[in-house]
């Protein structure tokens, strides 16, 4: 184990490791497999527990790469939609396409900024948004306050509980990660249960003015507009 620590620390000293995080976070904002969030949480628990890598770095590095990557998605969306590939038509990926219309038609600031928290929701809305022709110029201001919050609340809770890992680094940065991942999945579970409970909100809200002005039918479903 303290020749993994020593490896560890080493390595977090390293030149290679900034550009990597760039890359990293580009990609990352149009391929759903490569984990920004895990590489940079952990280089933020090294920098607690090591001192490196410099968070002065980090953070700038990681919010660009995924500014890049989030406007890149965007461009995807807006060339090819939201249909074009395979892996875009399976139930998962049509679920979180369906996820992000539904979040842009009610809230596309929010949506788009609470997003970038979310691996594979921000791909979905930023696809979805260049697909449905939300304005660029609204949409990249958007990703910059995302991409920049998203960087200093991942490498700065990294950060945190590596600092309770001195002399285990390795041990920091796998706590570090499982934090992490929690707490994405809780982000992920709230803004469903958010959009369901704004679907369900309508939905009610549709029916009830049908129902004032005489458009339900005796099973309470739309019935056909009457003339006037």
């Amino acid at each position: 184990m303290d020749v993994i620590n020593e490896f560890i620390i080493g390595q977090a000293a390293a030149l290679w490791v900034y550009p990597l995080l760039f890359f990293v976070c580009i990609l990352d904002g149009f391929f759903p497999p490569v984990p920004s969030e895990t590489i940079l949480v952990t280089l933020g628990s090294l920098s607690g527990s090591t001192g490196k890598p410099y968070l002065w770095a980090v953070i700038p590095l990681a919010a660009l790469g995924a500014i890049v990557g989030d406007n890149i998605a965007y461009t995807i969306g807006q060339k090819v939609g939201t249909e074009r590939f395979a892996w875009m038509r399976k139930p998962k990926a049509r679920a979180a396409f369906a996820w992000a219309r539904r979040g842009l038609d009610k809230r596309g600031a929010a949506i788009i900024i609470t997003a970038r928290y979310i691996p594979i929701g921000r791909i979905a809305v930023n696809m979805t948004a260049g697909a449905t022709r939300y304005p660029r110029k609204k949409f990249v201001p958007l990703t910059i306050i995302g991409g920049i919050t998203w960087a200093v609340y991942s490498s700065m809770m990294g950060r945190l509980v590596g600092g309770f890992f001195h002399e285990q680094p390795l041990l920091g940065a796998v706590v570090s990660i499982c934090v992490a991942v929690l707490l994405g999945i809780g982000v992920d579970h709230v803004m469903q249960r958010l959009q369901s409970d704004k679907a369900d909100a309508s939905d009610d809200v549709s029916i009830r003015d049908a129902t004032e002005t005489g458009d339900v039918g005796d099973s309470g479903e739309p019935g056909p507009t009457r003339a006037l």
